[in-house]
């Protein structure tokens, strides 16, 4: 499959990002100025000259490019051959500009080395999704292509300052495709999507469970993000509409949580007091 793009000026970059013709989410939102702010102000926040990103599921590329912007080392995965491409166009762009390099490979991060097949959405281009025989009921009619996986440890060692990872459904097998990186990674950021839904190779709970005894502080990736239990994020992911997506979760191992001021954490703690 191959996709009509065009590229589209985004002031807070200072030049042109190439998106995805007719996608109904990342792209419009690119062209507005923005993807995903709350967590790209976070990601931010962690970054600094030097710092090694890893992007598992980098889709076009937008958080590698910020990071490349802020002086990383970017290693970034996307499976999807026509989408892979796109992201090394921008991620090669980005070199060109900013102090910091990045590196795309054209995997989806699992659990094994192997072969495997994803299912891509038809309007938001960022819900693709390595499917284990059928096609999701969601995505029915979908049309599939075949993609490789490799283990990131096989690849890359840590340790890691951020690590981001959407992989529709795939986090708890592209993390233990990484687990000797993640270990090493004592003072790391973690950015990641959490849906029960479509979560494939462990139950929801396990996932939380791993991430807390290794460490991490946990929350959701909000504009004023606080600390919850694992306990708690799973009611509130399982509350939600299961099909429609799960919590943008954000989360800290040996270094500050609050990273967005003052203002912020007072907010954060005023919603902690109010919700379930």
């Amino acid at each position: 499959m191959e996709f009509r793009t065009r590229s589209v000026r985004v002031p807070s970059l200072g030049f042109e990002f190439e998106i995805i013709d007719g996608d109904t989410i990342i792209g419009p939102s690119i062209e507005k100025g923005a993807w995903e702010p709350h967590e790209t102000a976070l990601f931010q926040a962690h970054l600094e000259r030097g710092a090694r990103v890893l992007d598992l599921g980098a889709n076009i590329g937008w958080f590698a490019v910020q990071a490349i912007l802020a002086g990383a080392e970017v290693h970034a995965f996307e499976p999807v051959p026509a989408i892979a491409a796109i992201a090394e166009r921008n991620i090669s762009n980005a070199n060109r500009r900013g102090p910091g390099i990045g590196k795309l490979y054209p995997f989806a991060a699992g659990a094994q080395k192997g072969r495997a097949s994803i299912a891509l959405a038809r309007g938001n281009h960022g819900d693709n999704r390595v499917v284990d025989g059928a096609v999701p009921s969601d995505m029915q009619g979908a049309e599939t292509v075949a993609i490789a996986i490799e283990r990131v440890d096989d690849h890359l060692s840590g340790p890691f300052r951020v690590i981001k990872i959407d992989t529709q459904g795939s986090e708890w097998l592209a993390l233990q495709g990484a687990q000797k990186l993640v270990e090493a990674s004592t003072q790391c950021a973690l950015l990641m999507e959490f849906w029960p839904y479509a979560l494939r190779g462990c139950k929801p709970e396990e996932l939380l469970g791993w991430l807390d005894r290794l460490g991490y502080t946990l929350g959701k990736a909000t504009a004023a993000p606080f600390p919850m239990r694992p306990e708690r994020i799973l009611k509130q992911a399982l509350a939600r509409d299961p099909v429609k997506g799960g919590l943008d979760l954000y989360g800290t191992r040996g270094v500050p949580f609050h990273v967005l001021g003052l203002k912020t954490r007072l907010h954060g703690m005023w919603r902690s007091n109010r919700e379930a």
